[in-house]
């Protein structure tokens, strides 16, 4: 199977028995995931102008904020890369490093979560009807060794009750399992090794991707999921150098994890720009062998001074970000293909970070060569052309009085021999605004607003959550947008919807 992180329907029940297997150890485990198990045995005109009178308008996305409650994201800060779940994160070195000592294990963790979201823009439709089971386990095998094994699984019912979708959408997102963190840390002086499939988290930013080069992401809702449900863990090695406030980290992926985009015709699907008067057609994406040659690799460099947490990294990777190849086929109608596939890109970055007490200021920088980008010339052979890009953001982040927080940051990507035929403009900017108050004890109310500053073309997203019984979380909420049919976020302007959902935590 070419893509060995998601299992489909057909083969569901045999990968989680092999899972399960693994995990008998822990008694707790294998019972609660065995009855998880039973309830799944089932230019033409040149379309780059914004048609509203704004500049360009970007396809290939910015690096933005993805989740509802991104200030609550326990893997963006640094301490946590070396913990095991979010509760380390705040823990000295000392605690969060391997444990030596005798074996021993958690039980299992994770949460039971319902989603249900409905579009409201015409047609009306359920676009989910999810059930997810996150379930997790780690423990210690003493001698400086740790182990930690996670699954997901789900199902969409809407892809059952429903026809609205294609049924290559349903196959696709109707029901997968999935691994998560399934590693082995091995601890030895001032060296950490992580060997296995994990989270690689090289960013700063509250929820900003920019520095976050190493994930892929399940973009099958967009940038909607919070970050433990977008994230997608890599297979790597990883060494970890730890002198005083130093810190150094050697990363190697052979085999890489790519973004899910999803199929054509699903609620978020990332189309290409359109060519009036063509008929569109889609082939399947191109994903790189599996061969060292496309193994991913990169250093990262990080220390601590006068306050002042500032890092540099360099990262070479196949990107996991596809880039839709097109080819024209000329007849009495011509025939536009798309395809996407992935290429080699090399970064460069750095990220910065200072406390002051109530603000904290965040800043990080990234430098892209080899990445391509969609070019509306129809002459152009393959409707790409090569682009390199400095992608920056500064935020500040506020802690006010009466349990209140409010996070504003800019960003930026600025192209290097601009092409006037891509879509983006030279200098694509924009910025975000998060606002949070706690009501109660138990209850939040959350905002998000994500905006470019080049045109008119946002998303909002207002939430409630309701902490109504210990381990219990109600969420209702909204997702709108608003701008032009290439923009961003207008492209899902018909897409706005309503939803709510229910965790138990365990």
């Amino acid at each position: 199977m070419h893509r060995e992180e998601k299992i489909s329907t057909g083969t569901f029940l045999k990968p989680l028995a092999c899972l399960l297997g693994v995990l008998a150890s822990s008694g707790a485990w294998a019972e609660a995931a065995l009855d998880t198990a039973g309830l799944f045995a089932g230019r033409a005109p040149r379309q780059a102008e914004n048609p509203f009178g704004g500049g360009r308008l970007p396809t290939r996305p910015l690096p933005l904020l993805a989740q509802s409650d991104a200030g609550t994201d326990p893997l963006s800060g640094r301490d946590a890369l070396f913990g095991d779940d979010a509760g380390d994160a705040a823990a000295p070195k000392a605690e969060a490093g391997p444990v030596r000592g005798a074996a021993s294990g958690s039980g299992l963790k994770g949460f039971l979560q319902f989603e249900m979201a409905r579009t409201i823009e015409s047609p009306v439709h359920w676009s989910k009807m999810l059930t997810r089971a996150d379930l997790g386990s780690q423990g210690n095998l003493g001698n400086g060794i740790k182990w930690k094994l996670g699954a997901r699984i789900d199902y969409d019912a809407v892809y059952s009750l429903y026809n609205y979708y294609p049924a290559e959408v349903a196959r696709d997102q109707r029901a997968n399992v999935t691994l998560r963190e399934n590693y082995l840390d091995i601890g030895t002086g001032d060296w950490d090794f992580r060997l296995g499939r994990q989270h690689v988290v090289w960013g700063e930013m509250v929820g900003l991707f920019f520095a976050d080069v190493v994930s892929a992401r399940d973009m099958r809702e967009f940038i909607l999921p919070e970050f433990d449900t977008l994230r997608i863990p890599q297979w790597a090695a990883r060494a970890e150098y730890f002198k005083d406030d130093f810190h150094a980290e050697l990363l190697w992926i052979p085999v890489a994890s790519y973004d899910e985009i999803g199929k054509p015709g699903a609620e978020f699907y990332p189309y290409a720009p359109p060519v009036p008067g063509a008929n569109i057609q889609y082939r399947n994406e191109v994903r790189p062998a599996r061969t060292l040659a496309n193994g991913n690799y990169g250093l990262r460099l990080s220390s601590l001074s006068n306050g002042w947490d500032y890092s540099a990294f360099f990262y070479s990777s196949m990107d996991t970000t596809p880039t839709f190849y097109r080819e024209i086929v000329a007849q009495a109608q011509p025939t536009v293909i798309y395809e996407a596939r992935h290429d080699r890109i090399k970064q460069f970055g750095g990220t910065v970070a200072k406390d002051f007490g109530s603000v904290v200021l965040k800043g990080e920088a990234v430098y892209t060569r080899g990445r391509s980008f969609n070019v509306l010339r129809l002459a152009d052979a393959d409707g790409v052309v090569p682009q390199n890009t400095l992608d920056w953001a500064l935020g500040l982040d506020f802690s006010l009085p009466a349990d209140t927080r409010l996070n504003l940051q800019v960003f930026q990507r600025d192209f290097f021999s601009h092409d006037p035929d891509i879509i983006p403009a030279r200098h694509e900017s924009g910025y975000s605004v998060l606002l949070n108050h706690k009501l109660s004890d138990k209850l939040e109310a959350q905002a998000l607003w994500i905006s470019s500053i080049n045109r008119t073309d946002w998303m909002l997203r207002p939430r409630v959550t309701w902490n109504f019984e210990r381990n219990w979380r109600l969420a209702v909420g909204a997702d709108l947008f608003k701008g032009p049919p290439l923009g961003l976020f207008g492209r899902y302007d018909g897409r706005d919807r309503v939803y709510t959902e229910l965790r138990y935590s365990f």
